[in-house]
């Protein structure tokens, strides 16, 4: 499972955002963005994993074309296959399912980008955990898993060449990368050499209620936009409104109609969830204006027993 409820929330706000929050009679436009932009993080999983495979087959070149050097060495003609033979590599490559995934998927292709293959490809080989791999010719699963594991942590990923690669493609992957990177570590951790095939096809969400969570978060936000306003403007009034970062009237905005229309998810987790995605998103001082406005709506609420919580221990 890829996503979180975090992500999700981000996704929400970011669609919300863009669309200005418009109280519109046809949200289907809208919503299809939202849904769009989320799948579209498959993409981007797809496209790191098969990096990994585009990689080993530029490994292969480099061995062949070694071998073909009208004075190639006895190290050319007997190179160190360990690289090549890694048996993650294997695994990934001989995987039905992600084949299949990757082949009905227009939005990969790195024909057309092997200049960025070539530079990860460099980037591997210039590094210590390489040479420090490369040292026998043989290993274990083990060895190959844990050298994989930290070549996509520490080479990889933080790769500024293919950040900037992927910004150029989407701009909304930026922000679905680390969510991304981090499932892939968490794949490669849990790798066997029995693994399932559906071990590198994991799903989006986790499960059908966290895709309605989307719509409804979504939908609910945007169709009460007005008495939302209303509560925001009541608990604001000291504050100038053209002050108020347009990103923090959002979360604002998600974070009260949470509170009002999700009777199943706890307060704390709201207002921790929304705090969280200020300080990423938004200015410095954001999660504790935030903060400031969802905690006295809260005291107003439980006052006022307009909470309609189910469960315990939610309020």
């Amino acid at each position: 499972m890829m996503l979180n409820r975090r992500h999700i929330r981000v996704k929400v706000m970011q669609t919300i955002y863009a669309f200005k929050g418009s109280e519109s009679d046809d949200l289907t436009k809208d919503q299809k963005f939202l849904l769009f932009s989320i799948e579209n993080m498959h993409n981007l999983y797809l496209l790191l994993i098969s990096l990994l495979v585009e990689v080993k087959k530029r490994a292969e070149q480099d061995l062949q074309k070694k071998e073909k050097k009208h004075l190639a060495t006895s190290e050319d003609k007997n190179p160190n296959r360990k690289f090549i033979n890694n048996q993650v590599f294997q695994i990934i490559e001989e995987n039905e399912a992600f084949k299949s995934n990757l082949e009905s998927n227009k939005a990969v292709n790195w024909d057309l980008d092997s200049e960025y293959v070539d530079i990860i490809f460099k980037a591997i080989v210039k590094s210590d955990l390489y040479e420090d791999y490369m040292q026998t010719r043989t290993s274990d699963f083990k060895e190959d898993k844990d050298f994989f594991i930290d070549i996509f942590k520490d080479v990889i990923a933080p790769n500024e060449k293919l950040y900037e690669y992927i910004e150029d493609k989407n701009l909304t992957w930026l922000d679905d990368l680390p969510t991304v990177n981090t499932t892939i570590l968490k794949l490669l951790r849990k790798l066997k050499v029995n693994s399932p095939e559906t071990h590198f096809t994991p799903k989006l969400y986790k499960d059908i209620e966290d895709k309605q969570f989307a719509i409804d978060l979504f939908r609910k936000t945007i169709l009460n936009n007005a008495s939302l306003k209303k509560e925001i403007e009541q608990k604001t009034q000291n504050w100038d409104a053209d002050r108020i970062a347009n990103i923090d009237y959002v979360l604002l905005q998600m974070g009260i109609c949470e509170l009002h229309h999700f009777p199943s998810i706890p307060v704390k987790v709201t207002i921790n969830e929304y705090l969280e995605i200020a300080k990423e998103y938004s200015t410095p001082k954001s999660s504790i204006f935030i903060n400031g406005i969802l905690d006295k709506l809260v005291k107003e609420y439980k006052k006022d027993g307009k909470f309609n919580k189910v469960g315990r221990g939610l309020i």
